[in-house]
């Protein structure tokens, strides 16, 4: 692995796990209200668009770190949806 790919692989996990805090707070509580719907439907759409771009150019580091991230995300959404 390149010292690019380790630059790559550290921004994909950071990025990635800081929606684990979020996830998991909404999961307790239940409460959505604070959470802009329209933020989290244009970045769950903007992840998946960064995954499809991973799967074209065959690069897993985009293809690991959004597959996650669209998981965290897709969940706060769906609670946002559930929860209102």
């Amino acid at each position: 692995m390149t010292f690019t790919d380790w630059i790559g692989s550290a921004a994909a996990a950071l990025t990635t796990i800081s929606f684990i805090p979020q996830a998991w707070k909404v999961w307790r509580i239940k409460h959505t209200a604070d959470i802009s719907l329209g933020m989290y439907i244009l970045f769950t759409t903007g992840v998946a668009l960064w995954l499809a771009y991973g799967i074209l150019l065959e690069s897993w580091p985009i293809i690991a770190a959004n597959s996650f991230t669209l998981v965290l995300a897709g969940a706060v959404l769906a609670m946002k949806i559930k929860f209102g």
